[in-house]
């Protein structure tokens, strides 16, 4: 049986229209949660349908919520061209006012890969965003976006990074301590023999996720 229906969306994006996938479990016609889902850099070929991302969005249907993938400005069907990090910040923004319309009473979680897992972190800080209920960033590339962990706003939410001991684009070692540098320190899960792409491991980071999105619920 299909888990979630896709469907596909335009936001309204602030450089124009954001080409968007909303999918919602059969089993939950008014999630109790939804998820945005932030792709990895759009200059080296990440999009809203890299494995990652969907793991991440199918673990969050298994967990009984709906959730949103989206591109980026100026990658897919997305208008717009590539504005270093801000404006796709904005795009992510874009995505959770049309999951706060369209579920209300739900609460949100903010997921992100890689550059993704950037944007993600600025987005739970963010006025715009309003509450944020839990937050996963996997291997996000946090020495490429932020001069310091002193530049980094914690969220208030539950935050878990999955990194992968083997990863080749991020550092893992410089992930530990950029990790244990912030106060409150996020939750830090090391995923042996795991690289950058989790090639191989794609069960492994859906069953890490599905816990960490089903925990204390």
């Amino acid at each position: 049986m299909t888990l979630a229906v896709p469907q596909r969306v335009d936001l309204p994006g602030e450089a124009g229209r954001l080409e968007a996938v909303v999918e919602v479990p059969q089993s939950a016609a008014s999630p109790a949660a939804f998820v945005v889902v932030c792709h990895p850099h759009p200059q080296h070929g990440g999009t809203m349908n890299n494995k990652v991302v969907t793991t991440i969005a199918r673990a969050a249907h298994l967990a009984g919520a709906a959730s949103i993938r989206f591109n980026y400005r100026g990658v897919g069907a997305s208008e717009g061209s590539y504005d270093e990090g801000r404006g796709e910040t904005r795009d992510a923004l874009t995505a959770i006012a049309h999951g706060r319309q369209t579920w209300p009473d739900a609460v949100l979680w903010l997921a992100g890969f890689s550059f993704g897992g950037c944007m993600a972190l600025r987005c739970s800080t963010a006025h715009e965003a309003g509450a944020v209920d839990r937050l996963l960033t996997v291997a996000p590339a946090l020495a490429s976006h932020f001069s310091s962990p002193g530049e980094i706003v914690v969220p208030r939410c539950p935050w878990l990074v999955l990194q992968g001991q083997d990863d080749e684009v991020v550092d893992p070692k410089q992930a530990i301590e950029w990790a244990g540098a912030l106060n409150p320190a996020p939750e830090l899960l090391m995923l042996p023999g795991v690289g950058h792409y989790f090639h191989g491991a794609l069960n492994e980071l859906q069953e890490h996720t599905s816990r960490f999105f089903t925990r204390g619920s």
